[in-house]
């Protein structure tokens, strides 16, 4: 491909994963443009070319794309319907819109999958909390808004009828309570020649009360048979809804060893952070170089590497013992109104061996506590 510093890129979103998305373009010497409804962004100290809009309103959208060569995502919740008139007026989309519009509704996510003989966990249908009551015979069981849900937000465990008074009420899917051994990411790149490059699973381990990442670690050291079983899904989903881009693939693994796809996200995700340490090519790079028709990256991993979020608690924190390591990397998002709860950055640890990410782990964790 010939190197062309004039295309124009449009973003849609300014939060953290649109500001790390910059600093790999700017690196490509690219024009990148972000619309977000929020001035003071994450992602708005990286460009000159910020746009004040709703990344879900169509004029918004529609305005912001006419000015842009290519136009992708940092978050799920965006105007589709824009984006096809976009593409139609000869702007290029990556991921689809159509990807795209799967992907926003867990329900429809899931059909797609289980049309392509891709494990899900087992589920129903609800479209109110009327029909909650007539599926009690279902619970215990995790219940999840079909739209709009990040961060935790808009899932919740429901055990017994009792909780069904205090479940939110409207279009969601009922997943059967499954004994999960564990959960893990798995992020795929696809450029437009089809070639497909695929970074190792990372072991996630969440919060149980905050349904929030707490660390996670890669390698996952997966058995070889479940491992290979990873690629294959991530591979196939790739090419089924011929992305263009990069998706992270969450994956459940049960006590009995089978793999299960929980959700998939169509962006740049927080199981990615690492690759941009430990990786010769990171996740935002990669996501540059495919929809930019450069030849994808090398995802090896350089390090064994983990990463902690670091989550708002209205105090004040003292990281220099975390940046006087040299195998700590401090990512700090600079959000103007973060709320009690919320990521505000994390911090990736690259060390030689497993058990040295395990140590810094708990290091960190005994400094933020």
């Amino acid at each position: 491909m010939i190197h062309n510093e004039k295309v124009r890129i449009g973003i849609l979103g300014g939060g953290q994963l649109g500001a790390m998305l910059i600093r790999s373009a700017i690196d490509y010497g690219l024009d990148i443009s972000v619309l977000d409804k929020d001035t003071n962004a994450p992602a708005a100290r990286y460009t000159n070319s910020f746009v004040c809009g709703d990344p879900n309103n169509y004029e918004d959208v529609v305005a912001f794309g006419k000015q842009c060569d290519i136009v992708t995502i940092e978050k799920e919740a965006v105007n589709t319907e824009a984006l096809r008139y976009l593409r139609d007026k000869g702007v290029k989309i990556h991921p689809s819109p159509e990807l795209i519009a799967t992907i926003q509704d867990k329900q429809d996510q899931k059909e797609f999958l289980k049309h392509h003989n891709i494990p899900v966990v087992p589920y129903v249908s609800i479209t109110n909390k009327e029909e909650l009551y007539n599926n009690a015979s279902k619970l215990p069981a995790c219940l999840k808004m079909r739209r709009n849900g990040y961060d935790g937000k808009g899932v919740m465990m429901l055990y017994s009828e009792t909780d069904i008074e205090n479940a939110f009420d409207g279009p969601a899917i009922l997943e059967e309570k499954m004994n999960i051994k564990q959960e893990i990411s798995l992020i795929v790149a696809r450029g437009e020649d089809g070639a497909i490059e695929c970074y190792e699973p990372t072991l996630m381990v969440f919060d149980p009360e905050k349904h929030l990442l707490d660390y996670q670690i890669c390698p996952a050291n997966l058995e070889s048979e479940i491992s290979n079983q990873a690629y294959e899904i991530a591979i196939k989903i790739a090419a089924e809804m011929s992305l263009v881009g990069i998706i992270a693939i969450e994956m459940f693994i049960t006590d009995n060893d089978i793999l299960l796809v929980n959700e998939i996200a169509p962006r740049p995700h927080n199981s990615g952070h690492h690759t941009i340490e430990a990786c010769p090519t990171s996740q935002y790079e990669q996501l540059i170089r495919a929809i930019t028709g450069f030849p994808l990256g090398d995802t090896r991993l350089n390090y064994k590497a983990g990463l902690v979020n670091l989550i708002e608690t209205g105090k004040q924190l003292d990281l220099s013992a975390i940046v006087s390591k040299p195998t700590m990397h401090l990512h700090y998002y600079g959000k103007a109104n973060s709320k009690i709860g919320r990521k505000i950055g994390h911090i990736t640890i690259t060390e030689e061996n497993i058990d040295g990410v395990h140590a810094q782990i708990a290091a960190i964790k005994n400094i933020l506590n």
